[in-house]
């Protein structure tokens, strides 16, 4: 492989973890939706398509390993390459978080929720608007971007704990509300989950351009 070859090779991978991101995104926008407006077969499309987000992972993952092999890459090529394979796997739990909400979704089934949906998609749209940052980061090759959404996570932490609270509380009020406030906090914790993950992602961001492995934020809940 020429090295123009090899430079077309490594943007193509690059293009498609922005495209297996996207799918993601998708997901985790939709299953929020879907769990808001109490709509099943939204949800039940998320589910059929998370082996579509599962095979995209391993098919770069797979073009990534044979890169390895074959081109022996060094320094920030293999930075890069490493940093793929990293973020594939969070982009690839972070679609299953999203299945597990559309799940909640179905096992909620025609019974009202317990309480309108308000910081729920705040934690939703906090979510997406960090990955979307971190994957412009990661293109840009922007480790002080990275670092900065880092920071965001602590912000998606306090928006759980509330909700938390405030289920709980439900719960205590009224035995009838313990089904469907543990649902919600289920989904919430989804997607605390999910803000954990794009941290992990902008730490692969940081150490792919300054070639240092580091804890960029350390939570204060």
């Amino acid at each position: 492989m020429t090295r123009e070859a090899y430079h077309k090779a490594l943007k193509e991978l690059e293009n498609e973890l922005l495209t297996m991101g996207n799918m993601v995104a998708k997901a985790m926008k939709d299953s929020i939706e879907a769990l808001k407006t109490r709509d099943m077969e939204m949800s039940k499309k998320i589910i059929k398509d998370d082996i579509i987000i599962n095979k995209k992972r391993f098919e770069i993952e797979e073009r990534c390993l044979q890169m390895i092999a074959t081109q022996q890459p060094m320094a920030i090529d293999l930075r890069t390459i490493a940093a793929i394979l990293s973020i594939i796997a969070d982009l690839e739990r972070m679609g299953d978080h999203a299945e597990g909400n559309a799940k909640i979704n179905l096992l909620i089934g025609s019974e009202p929720l317990v309480k309108p949906l308000i910081d729920v998609p705040r934690m939703s749209e906090k979510g997406l608007s960090m990955l979307d940052r971190v994957l412009k980061a990661f293109i840009n090759r922007d480790a002080k971007a990275a670092r900065a959404i880092c920071d965001e996570d602590d912000e998606v932490d306090a928006l759980y704990e509330q909700i938390y609270r405030e289920l709980l509380f439900l719960m205590i009020e009224n035995q009838k509300n313990i089904e469907g406030a543990t649902y919600l906090i289920w989904a919430a914790h989804n997607l605390e989950r999910i803000a954990d993950r794009v941290t992990n992602i902008a730490e692969r961001v940081v150490f792919m351009v300054t070639g240092k492995m580091e804890e960029v934020n350390v939570s204060k809940y």
